[in-house]
């Protein structure tokens, strides 16, 4: 189920314009959904402005406070800032310490701590500074942090490369505490990437939900393996950076004639053109 934050004008190329849902109707979503059908994970993504964090935040708390995975769509691949000022403060106060999991990308994450007033983080060279910037976030609340790499691969021994063909691997960064596990995969040059941190974030949520035993490393894994099955086997649509493919796993198959109730049978009349 889905409480819609924006509507965005978007294709391969670009956003060509975001309407942003009133944060009252957002509240109305969320209610009818969770009072009637309930919540096992909560998925968060754009939320455009401060009083939706603050909506989306009551309603955390109003619901009791379920798993929560946090996408914090701040940046685009641009640079642009998606979040305003205001808004990126009320997320780190009030959504952060509900949050189970962040998954920041590099800029996300560096406008996080630069919000909490640290000094500007310097250019990322190496998985070592990958590492320290999910450990900086770790103090606002999260219990646990996913860094993702996927906008700076790096090349063998997991620095970043001076040239262009030595980049192979991508590297998302998991921390728990004192905890911290690589999630290690083989860097694509595929144009087709539209999309793939909300997917990532998304597919976590998915693997918690449909299995409570499930722990969030095991999650993080299954995750990163559909997202890079998905770039792998994304089709080329659109002249931009198109979109990966999530239906990679699915198989649709006609059912067995024998298990359906369908008859089909000719209507035979002589009064057919009666009927007109």
């Amino acid at each position: 189920m889905t409480a819609t934050t924006a509507l965005t004008a978007q294709n391969t190329q670009g956003v060509v314009d975001i309407h942003h849902v009133p944060s009252a109707f957002v509240s109305k979503q969320i209610d009818a959904c969770i009072d009637d059908i309930g919540v096992d994970v909560v998925k968060i993504g754009m939320l455009a402005s401060a009083e939706t964090v603050e909506v989306v935040a009551s309603a955390l708390e109003r619901h009791g406070r379920p798993t929560c995975v946090l996408d914090p769509v701040m940046v685009a691949t641009t640079g642009a800032q998606l979040l305003p000022h205001p808004a990126v403060t009320n997320l780190r106060k009030r959504l952060l310490p509900l949050t189970t999991i962040l998954t920041p990308n590099i800029s996300e994450a560096k406008l996080l701590l630069e919000n909490f007033g640290m000094e500007q983080f310097p250019e990322i060279k190496s998985v070592e500074q990958l590492v320290q910037l999910g450990a900086l976030l770790q103090p606002m609340g999260p219990k646990y942090i996913l860094i993702k790499g996927g906008h700076l691969p790096l090349d063998e021994d997991l620095n970043v490369p001076k040239k262009p063909e030595d980049r192979k691997y991508v590297v998302n960064v998991l921390h728990a505490g004192y905890d911290v596990m690589l999630y290690i995969t083989e860097f694509s040059t595929s144009k087709n990437t539209h999309g793939t941190g909300c997917s990532l974030a998304s597919a976590i949520a998915s693997n918690l939900a449909r299995c409570q035993d499930l722990d969030v490393w095991s999650a993080v894994e299954d995750a990163s393996r559909y997202i890079e099955a998905g770039i792998k086997t994304s089709p080329d649509l659109g002249r931009g950076s198109g979109p990966i493919n999530h239906f990679h796993s699915l198989s649709m198959t006609r059912p067995p004639r024998e298990e359906s109730s369908l008859e089909i049978r000719p209507y035979i009349t002589d009064q057919y053109e009666d009927l007109r």
